[in-house]
This record gives C-alpha cells, structure tokens and sequence, in this order.
C-alpha cells in the first residue's frame, strides 16, 4: 500500500515507526522482542521498496506494514510512519539489528521526565567503522558549536519524540538518511528539550545501504546544514570575514609591489559582502520557519 495523508486515529501512548529496506534477516526478530518489551505499543514497519522477503516477514507477524512502491529513502520512510503514527510518542529505530528493543524502556522513561527528544547516544566502538565513527564525532562538535549545546550524537536513529512536535517538522526532514540531524536541529532551534541516553548498538544484519562516496559527500553537506538550519549567519559570517581579510591581504600586497587597487581585491570585497547579507537574509528566513514553533 503506497502512503497517504495521515488520518485521525484514537490516540495510543506509543507507536513504534522502522523504516526497512531489504532487512528480512533482523526485522523478525526485531519486531518479536518489541511485542514482548512494549505489550500494547503500535508498530508500523515502513518498506521502502524491499525486493526480498521484508513485508512478508512483518505481515506475518501481524504487524502494520506500509510500503513504497519503489525505493524513496530511509527519511522518506520515516515521514510516512509519522504521518500514519497514532501515538502521542513515537519511537524511531532502525531494522538492521544494530537498536536493541530493551533500549527502548530507557529512552521512554527519559522522556516522561518532560523531555520533547531522547536520543540514543551510541558509544565510539558501536558507530560501525573508524571512518564514520571520526565523522560522527566531527559532526557532534560542528553541532556544539552551532547550538551552544553538547550534542552526544547527531546522527543515531534510534530516537523518542514528541509525535505533534515531530509532525510540525515533517516538511523539512530530507528523503536520505540525515533525517536524524535535520529533526535534532530542528527541536534546537524551536527551544524545545532533548536529552540523551546511553544504548548498546549491535552488528548490522546484512549489507549496508550506504554508499562511500555518494554518502561521503552528502554527509559533508551535513556539517552545512547544521549551521544553517539553526542560525546561518554563524556559516555565512566566517566565511565572509574570511573574503574581506583576503581582500585585504590581497590589496596591501599589490599596493606595496605595484601601487595599485587590482580588480580581484575588489571582487573579494563584493564577495564578503554578498556573503554577509545572504547570511542576514537566511537568518531572517530562518525566525520566520520557526517563529510558530518556539
């Protein structure tokens, strides 16, 4: 069944969102430690067009599946289980067997402290490889920087969050696989609270869906829309104090040796100052997004 627009439902505590994609190796026994874990949770595993046995495994576990008639990315697979989700909380995990269920409880008990976010921090040794683990920690401190917050871990997928909250953002999350920061920023930036909790994260089952260098890239690009999604002229800023003082490294070193003002200061000189008021204007489009949500 392809998605749709969310319907009202009679509200439960808690629904369960996977997205899943080829993962028949792991969301079966996934979905049975969640039933004995969380008795009474809804848990809607979203297909993002699986061409193994994914949606058979979950059906027959008499659990609600919802499909992708073709593949449209694990954050397009997020944004249709919060629109179909009944819970006022949802709680986000991925089908690879890397979240544990019995993780879940500590998060939920977190969040009833009045936390709008909980986030499964994961240590060092259980972020996959060396590479990314490295890359994860850049990101957490690109991140600290921005907000003025000590972000443990920006990009884990295993997260509980407001389900109204988390709604009100739908249209900014990404199809790819940076929902996880684009929704942590996003919370950030509307004052809301998040907290996070220490999970064990165990081997993937199966092949992985990234891709080094597509993902390398995007991922990089990541680190720009942190800044930007919180307070751009915190990217735009540097960047154009960077132009100007090249401008003007650039001017003094052409007056001492030739005498004169060259065209390429001068360009630098626009440059910092096209910078600089692109980054007032996002900063100004950037309160309007969020002036209802704060």
């Amino acid at each position: 069944m392809e998605c749709g627009e969310h319907k009202e439902m009679n509200k439960i505590d808690l629904s369960i969102v996977i997205p899943a994609k080829n993962e028949e190796g792991s969301i079966g026994d996934l979905i049975s430690d969640l039933v004995l874990e969380l008795p009474g949770a809804e848990i809607i595993v979203v297909d993002d067009g699986s061409t193994d046995n994914t949606a058979k495994i979950v059906a027959e576990k008499g659990v609600r599946v919802i499909s992708h008639l073709y593949s449209k990315g694990n954050g397009a697979a997020i944004k249709t289980g919060i629109r179909f989700a009944a819970g006022n909380t949802i709680l986000f995990m991925d089908a690879d067997g890397q979240h544990k269920s019995s993780d879940a409880k500590r998060l939920l008990d977190k969040k009833q402290e009045g936390y709008d976010m909980v986030v499964g921090s994961r240590s060092r040794t259980g972020q996959a490889s060396g590479p990314r683990a490295m890359a994860n920690w850049f990101y957490n401190k690109i991140a600290s920087w921005v907000t003025g917050h000590k972000v443990l871990d920006l990009t884990s997928g295993m997260r509980v969050v407001d389900t109204e909250k988390i709604r009100s953002f739908v249209y900014l999350l990404p199809n790819g696989f940076s929902y996880p920061t684009t929704s942590t920023m996003a919370f950030f930036r509307s004052g809301y609270s998040i907290a996070y909790e220490d999970i064990d994260v165990g081997k993937r089952e199966g092949k992985g869906h990234i891709n080094v260098l597509r993902d390398g890239i995007r991922f990089l690009l990541i680190i720009f829309k942190v800044g930007t999604l919180y307070s751009p002229l915190k990217v735009f800023f540097p960047v154009a104090v960077g132009l100007f003082m090249s401008g003007t490294l650039h001017y003094l070193a052409t007056f001492l040796s030739e005498g004169r003002f060259t065209n390429m200061a001068a360009l630098l000189y626009i440059a910092s100052i096209m910078t600089f008021m692109m980054g007032l204007m996002s900063e100004q489009l950037t309160a309007i997004i969020y002036k209802d949500k704060s």
